[in-house]
Formats: C-alpha cells, sequence, structure tokens
C-alpha cells in the first residue's frame, strides 16, 4: 500500500509518527531546495533549517489544516510559502509594486509576463527556459525589453529591480486572487499537457490581466520541477531531524507502509 501526501497531511494534523517520519524523509529535501532558491547565500546553513522546521512543528501552524485535490504539489506550493514566511528579506532600495509593474508590461503575452515573473523568483534565464518550454534566448529577450518598459515608468530602476522586489511583488499576488480567477486544476492541465486550445486561449485571456494567476502558474511549473527527482533522506539522518523535532520512532511495519513496501 502507498502511503500518499493526502495521509501524510491527515497524519501530521492528528501529531502521528507515521505522518511526520514520512514529512521528513520526502520533504526536508524540498525544503532544501526553496531555502538554495530564496535565501542565498544561506541555504547551506543548517541552523535556519532546523528553524524552519521548528516554525512547521508548532501546533499553531497552518502548514497541515486543509488539503486540495491535487495534494502533493498543493502541499508543496504551500510549504514554499511556509518555508520563505521564515526568511528575513532585506528592504529593497528601489521599490516597484504590482501595479506599476502591470501597467508598465501590460502589452505583453501571457508567456512573456511568465518568462518575467520567474526573473522575481530568481530564476536565470537558462533555468527559466525549460520550465517554460521556450528558449533560454527567448527569455533573456523578453527580460530585456520588459526592462525598458519598466524603466521608462519609474522614477529609479536598476537590473535587479524584480528581483530584490520579488518576496513583496509575490505577497502581492496572493493577494489579488479574484472571483474569475483560475483554479489550480487548469494550470496542471497545461502543465501536463491535457488542456485543450480553446481553454488555453481563455487562459492567456484571464492571465495577461491577473499577476494572482500569473504567480500561481509559475508557482505550480516550480513545484512540478521540484518533485521531479525528488530523493528521499537517508534513514539516518531522517532519525535526526524526528529526534530534533520530538518524533517518536515508527515501527518497522508502519516504516514499510511509508516507502510503499507490501
Amino acid at each position: 500500500m502507498i502511503y500518499t501526501c493526502y495521509e501524510m497531511v491527515r497524519d501530521c494534523r492528528a501529531d502521528l509518527p507515521e505522518g511526520w517520519t514520512h514529512f521528513v524523509t520526502y520533504y526536508i529535501p524540498v525544503i532544501r531546495r526553496i531555502l538554495g532558491q530564496y535565501a542565498p547565500g544561506q541555504g547551506d546553513d543548517p541552523k535556519l533549517l532546523e528553524r524552519v522546521l521548528l516554525a512547521i512543528r508548532k501546533p499553531e501552524s497552518s502548514m497541515f489544516n486543509s488539503i486540495e485535490p491535487a495534494p502533493e504539489r498543493w502541499f508543496v506550493a504551500e510549504l514554499r510559502q511556509k518555508v520563505t514566511a521564515e526568511l528575513q528579506a532585506a528592504a529593497p532600495e528601489f521599490e516597484i509594486d504590482l501595479e506599476a509593474l502591470g501597467k508598465a508590461l501590460a502589452p505583453m503575452t501571457m508567456t512573456e509576463k511568465q518568462a518575467v515573473w520567474f526573473e522575481t523568483m530568481r530564476y536565470a534565464p537558462a533555468e527559466t527556459g525549460p520550465m517554460l518550454r521556450i528558449s533560454a534566448q527567448t527569455v533573456e529577450k523578453v527580460r530585456e525589453r520588459a526592462a525598458d518598459m519598466i524603466r521608462g515608468t519609474v522614477d529609479a530602476w536598476r537590473r535587479t529591480l524584480l528581483a530584490e522586489n520579488g518576496a513583496a511583488l509575490g505577497r502581492e499576488a496572493q493577494a489579488a486572487r479574484g472571483e474569475d480567477c483560475l483554479p489550480a486544476k487548469a494550470f496542471l492541465d497545461v502543465i501536463e499537457g491535457r488542456s485543450v486550445w480553446r481553454d488555453r486561449e481563455l487562459m492567456d485571456q484571464h492571465l495577461r490581466g491577473c499577476w494572482h494567476c500569473v504567480d500561481h502558474f509559475c508557482r505550480l511549473v516550480e513545484v512540478n520541477e521540484w518533485l521531479r527527482g525528488n530523493q528521499p533522506l537517508p534513514e539516518a539522518e531522517t532519525r535526526r531531524f524526528l529526534d530534533l523535532l520530538g518524533i517518536a520512532a515508527v515501527k518497522q511495519t508502519g516504516w514499510k507502509r511509508l516507502f510503499g513496501k507490501a
């Protein structure tokens, strides 16, 4: 029997060792990737990882409160938000808000806006291109064009403006959800090649004017990359983190079930 993410969330909510063991084994590697992406220079700090884990472990943490139909990717998207909330981002010297960004980039297509948004998420063109299924050179050209458009509409600008304001722009975008915003399934259908042309056209029209959905789509693409080839922790390392969190050992039969064995 396979132990699912849905079951893990349920068991962590009930504070059962099976849930926490699965979480530590399979999702600490993801947390390390999140820290490496969003905490430059701090991602390898073991104290930062421990602080994040202890914050997730707190009873008041909302990490395990609910779950949606696409459980694992939803869960990792929520995990990303919880981890980045624990980071202390420096205030940018020059600021830009979502309204100003939207006005500057209004003529851009859905894919162009995604290429720019991944810059706020600190992804280089060489990383962004494969995720959007376009070339790195195309991403570079789009970002250069966007830089010119932004530079002409703000009082102070520099080439790193979007990356430096990424955390604040992300929070604005997440708070901008409207009644017409698309569900996760719509984006996952595109990512997995299940969408039909008409649905893509409707999505393109919506994303042209909705930064919430641009952000949502990009973060699901990001999550998809994080889960691709994700490797579990060795048992000894898992035990060390469980001790940190004060989690009792799981019986051997439980371990077999957690790893999907008969």
